[in-house]
């Protein structure tokens, strides 16, 4: 009987090539379906997001694995998986044009402190949903931001608006006057008004 466990356990029910096949053939399935998704299927801005991440992997599992419940299958799907994954990375890092195309551009949603509604359209983005990702970064509000860019990973950088020359100046020359009253006053003269 020990015999009979051991055997389901680790002998896989279907050959090793279908195996690695069906997950090489799963795998660039959701490299495209990603893709195609976009950015915002990877940055998991809402629950909705994330509940289709998590129960894709359950979705595709028997396209992987098949009828095999045993370990054996389960690691050389998950093994291949990996393999895939580091040689595509590996590959594309080579090839930056085809990088390009598989990931995608960077995206701009702020530009100059001004929203850009259509960008947000188009990546399903709303303004709700751009405020908890600017706060998540510990921006107040929007109004604080210059830019903001959605990375093909789905990450969005915030970055913050920066004083112009011209409020340094303002802000230099009044702490030079703040200065020059205070040392008005310490002489015990009176400023003019």
């Amino acid at each position: 009987m020990s015999q009979t466990i051991w055997y389901d356990l680790f002998h896989p029910d279907l050959p090793l090539p279908d195996k690695i096949l069906r997950a090489v053939i799963v795998y660039l399935f959701l490299v495209v379906g990603l893709r195609l998704a976009g950015k915002r299927e990877l940055a998991q801005l809402n629950p909705f997001d994330l509940v289709v991440l998590l129960t894709l992997s359950n979705t595709v599992q028997n396209a992987i694995i098949g009828n095999d419940n045993s370990v054996t299958g389960g690691l050389v799907g998950a093994t291949t998986l990996l393999l895939v994954n580091y040689l595509v990375v590996r590959f594309l890092y080579k090839h930056e044009r085809l990088d390009r195309l598989v990931e995608g551009d960077p995206d701009v949603l702020i530009r100059d402190g001004r929203v850009l509604h259509d960008r947000l359209w188009k990546e399903l983005i709303t303004l709700p949903e751009l405020q908890s990702a600017a706060h998540k970064q510990g921006f107040a509000s929007l109004d604080e931001i210059d830019r903001a860019v959605l990375e093909p990973g789905g990450t969005i950088c915030f970055f913050a608006k920066q004083p112009t020359t011209e409020k340094l100046h303002h802000a230099e020359l009044t702490a030079r006057l703040d200065e020059l009253l205070a040392e008005v006053r310490r002489a015990g003269l009176r400023p003019a008004d």
